[in-house]
């Protein structure tokens, strides 16, 4: 099979033929129709983070198929079903955050496109516990954004808190954000929509962003506090500290920061307005399967699209070079 293939930390993907890979019991084999490209990825080639990826690696975590071979274990799929292989490839089942709902906390999970093979590439192989179907009407190159920043995002919205009626701040409205602007309106919250640029700004406020602010132009913070009185909950996608510190300053007290983004640096927190302000900041890091399964369900419905461009595999150098230039708008699928 055809995959793209990274041998060193900084190096350039090579696109290679590999054997397809054996199934096992517990194993599905995903032929990839899609594969959305994430920073995650990115980050995995690099190994810009302190936990290190397998190498060599086949990236992608995006990716979305048919599914070609199921081992004996696995009762709930068949040959032909369309499904999604998300970043949390597998856990153990049985640890206290497996049991409570919080798998993707798990210890002994395993990523794909980090500790496991991805999905750049023609085959897949996945865990048949935690692939998940993709609704019918939902083509592979829009489900695939979905299958982590989708479902990132979601979850994001889900743990802030927020009720409908309330103001949500959304830091940041690239491949995450301009997501994040959809599912909050979806949910019933207003939205802020705070990032710089004319056409980004316009494609928020087209997506439903009730308010939009170029932090180039304005102080956000001071935009939202004078506008509404401060966000009930901030939803901060951005990598940069100056985003971070943004995004603690415009939630209103007894509000919540949720962190989505992570950025290089370490961040200070005033611990002083922090407790007087009744203001939390928590971390939220992909989505379960359940997650997974209702953030589809309203792209299925047409409440959510991914605004997407299609490429090819081989260009994933290029696709790597305009990501860390920072100019890429919505999310790049490659189609295999």
């Amino acid at each position: 099979m055809k995959a793209a293939i990274n041998n060193e930390f900084k190096g350039k993907l090579q696109i290679i033929d590999m054997p397809i890979p054996e199934v096992g019991i517990n194993d599905v084999l995903v032929k990839i129709a899609a594969c959305g490209v994430c920073h995650t990825d990115l980050h995995a080639c690099h190994g810009d983070w302190p936990v290190a990826p397998k190498m060599p690696l086949v990236p992608g975590h995006e990716g979305v198929g048919v599914i070609e071979k199921v081992g004996s274990n696995i009762k709930h799929l068949e040959v032909g079903d369309r499904v999604g292989v998300p970043w949390l490839y597998s856990a153990c089942g049985h640890c206290e955050f497996c049991l409570d709902g919080r798998e993707t906390l798990c210890l002994s999970q395993h990523n794909t496109g980090y500790s496991i093979d991805g999905s750049y590439a023609e085959y897949c192989l996945a865990h048949g516990d935690y692939v998940v179907k993709i609704p019918e009407g939902l083509g592979f190159s829009e489900a695939a954004p979905l299958f982590c920043a989708g479902v990132t995002t979601y979850k994001a919205l889900k743990v802030s808190g927020a009720k409908p009626g309330q103001w949500v701040a959304i830091v940041g409205v690239g491949g995450l954000g301009h997501l994040a602007v959809q599912y909050a309106k979806a949910m019933g919250f207003n939205v802020i929509a705070v990032d710089t640029g004319k056409e980004k700004l316009a494609l928020a406020k087209e997506l439903g962003a009730d308010i939009t602010l170029d932090f180039k132009e304005v102080v956000p913070s001071e935009a939202i506090f004078e506008q509404v009185g401060g966000a009930h909950a901030v939803v901060c996608t951005a990598v940069s500290k100056p985003g971070f510190e943004q995004a603690y300053k415009s939630v209103r007290r007894g509000g919540k920061c949720v962190l989505v983004g992570l950025p290089p640096e370490d961040m200070p927190l005033p611990i002083f307005d922090t407790v007087l302000n009744g203001v939390s900041v928590v971390g939220s890091i992909v989505g379960t399967r359940k997650d997974l399964q209702e953030c589809l369900e309203f792209a299925a419905q047409g409440k959510v699209k991914a605004i997407i461009e299609e490429k090819r595999l081989e260009d994933i150098n290029e696709i790597f070079d305009d990501m860390l230039k920072g100019e890429i708008n919505g999310r790049i699928v490659v189609t295999i």
